[in-house]
């Protein structure tokens, strides 16, 4: 627990001067050069976090503020000594900012699945067939992977706050031209535009956590962003299926609309800025003004159009690389294909009406709820405990790994259980069956998701918010392709012999990485930044 976290400093104004311009001018000349050094490798010259190595040599003025702010000088990272700073910030204002944001990210997913209980409502209005109709949630999985490219560099230069507004009142308008679209083809183009504008916050968020939580607590915190990102596909038709059996599919996009207006109201008077600069940018003003009132441009570097393709070149670290794709390949089969499969296994096999079928997705809401209470506090649980144990060195990251088995493991018992039972039910005569393996799926699948992803951002917090954008953009092209595909094998095999090639596919190409990853993962890290220091060290020879 933070000593002294609620304690009120944000009314005190920061004017950069020659004791407190950014960390920058507290560390000593001594100093400057490992800093920069680091910069140049890792960070870029505006740096959005400060080392802690460089503690020992704060300002005494910046000392006393951290110690007055946090009771500590062992935080990492270390903040400036500005109360604009999202590190400074009291706990009620991180955690509504956290909330704002993970639930913004909530409703990506959740608008492209919230459709799904009524695919046979839109494939008659629209004169098209139930698979036409689910290509208007595959539709925006698509979209929903690339349109952070656009937005990442935009979010960069002018902060995340006009993002996120603009995201939101631009989501309003489009979800009203769903609701008022009378062809096939209105509604594609009305949902891609939903999918573009509401984009960013899937990607960013892990970069907002990392933004405004220390390291000790991002497991816990990158918990609350992910969980809701799971929770999306499930939730959507679980509440739209009421939605749609009881007052017709054309008020799930109505409902969007004012979910999207109450956001942008939200962000207006809870949704500070999170974007930081802490080298190399003047801060003035008071910490409201900073949080609240600026939208001009936070970041003077100009644009390049790297920018805006420099999160597909995280494949070349293998520690962002390999747990992507694992996490990927049990998404798409622990999220993506339990839901937005269960209308075409399940509509034949059971007749459900929209409500009824929304009724099937409480299973994986409560499996995803269950697994974030295992994957993120026990995450840094996990991590805190071996620290205690070990007081003279920092735990690897490798370490949190451990964790991931119980996950994957969840993720196979749970697939094989809907598998085989939905196969095994008496056409017309439903159980519950099937909804308690996908429940058990849905548990593994967070773990996986909170393990992995924290474990990604714990070995390269330079690209936390990079991160987001890779990771997002890998899982939605899987979940956009499987759909094409997952009938097909249904038709060929078997739902029971579909179940089976889904676990050894999780086995080969998520299991057995991992557990090469976990034994040589820091070996690898640690050559590779040796090779980019030599790189950068070698010219100036």
């Amino acid at each position: 627990m933070e000593p002294k976290e609620e304690q009120q400093t944000e009314t005190r104004d920061f004017i950069p001067n020659a004791h407190n311009n950014g960390l920058a001018q507290s560390i000593t000349k001594s100093q400057e050069d490992e800093v920069d050094r680091l910069d140049d490798i890792e960070l870029g010259p505006r740096a959005t976090y400060i080392n802690t190595g460089a503690a020992a040599h704060l300002s005494q003025e910046h000392r006393d503020y951290l110690i007055a702010r946090h009771g500590t000088l062992e935080l990492d990272p270390i903040p400036s000594a500005d109360p604009a700073d999202p590190y400074n910030w009291p706990s009620w204002k991180k955690n509504a900012n956290l909330i704002l944001v993970a639930f913004h990210a909530m409703m990506t997913t959740f608008t492209a699945a919230a459709i799904i209980p009524a695919y046979e409502n839109i494939a008659e209005d629209l004169h098209t067939t139930v698979q036409g109709a689910s290509y208007l949630t595959s539709l925006q999985i698509l979209i929903l992977g690339f349109a952070p490219l656009f937005w990442k560099p935009l979010a960069n230069r002018y902060g995340r706050r006009p993002i996120w507004l603009l995201s939101t009142i631009g989501s309003l308008v489009c979800n009203i031209g769903c609701a008022e679209s009378h062809s096939y083809g209105a509604m594609a183009a009305s949902r891609a535009l939903v999918a573009f504008f509401i984009s960013p916050a899937i990607a960013i968020g892990s970069g907002v956590v990392t933004e405004t939580f220390f390291k000790r607590q991002r497991g816990k915190y990158m918990g609350i962003w992910t969980v809701l990102v799971t929770l999306g596909p499930p939730s959507g038709p679980f509440f739209m299926g009421f939605v749609a059996y009881h007052v017709g599919y054309r008020w799930i996009f109505w409902i969007l609309a004012i979910v999207n207006g109450v956001q942008f109201i939200a962000y207006l008077f809870l949704g500070p800025e999170t974007r930081y600069l802490r080298q190399g940018v003047p801060h003035q003003g008071s910490a409201f003004k900073q949080e609240y009132l600026t939208f001009a441009r936070l970041d003077p570097a100009p644009f390049s159009f790297y920018e805006f393709i420099q999160p597909l070149s995280l494949f070349r670290y293998t520690s962002i690389a390999v747990p992507t794709l694992a996490y990927t390949i049990v998404f798409g089969f622990a999220s993506v294909l339990l839901t937005v499969e269960i209308p075409q296994i399940f509509i034949p096999k059971f007749g459900f009406n929209p409500q009824q079928l929304g009724l099937q997705f409480l299973g994986i809401i409560i499996g995803t709820i269950i697994g974030e209470q295992l994957g993120g506090a026990l995450s840094d649980y996990w991590m805190n405990r071996r620290a205690r144990a070990h007081p003279d060195a920092r735990p690897s990251p490798e370490f949190r790994l451990w964790l991931s088995y119980l996950g994957f493991l969840l993720t196979i018992v749970g697939i094989i259980v809907f598998g085989v039972r939905t196969e095994q039910a008496a056409t017309g005569h439903w159980n519950v069956t099937p909804i308690v393996g996908i429940a058990i799926a849905g548990c593994g699948n967070q773990i996986v998701t909170t393990v992995l992803v924290t474990y990604a951002v714990d070995c390269h917090l330079e690209q936390s918010a990079s991160i987001g954008v890779f990771v997002n953009l890998v899982r939605s092209t899987w979940g956009f392709i499987g759909p094409f595909w997952f009938p097909d094998m249904f038709a060929a095999v078997g739902i029971a012999g579909s179940a089976g090639i889904m676990c050894g596919v999780i086995a080969v190409v998520s299991v057995l990485p991992i557990i090469l990853l976990q034994w040589r993962g820091h070996g690898w890290r640690e050559r590779k930044m040796a090779r980019v220091e030599n790189a950068n060290v070698t010219p100036q020879m």
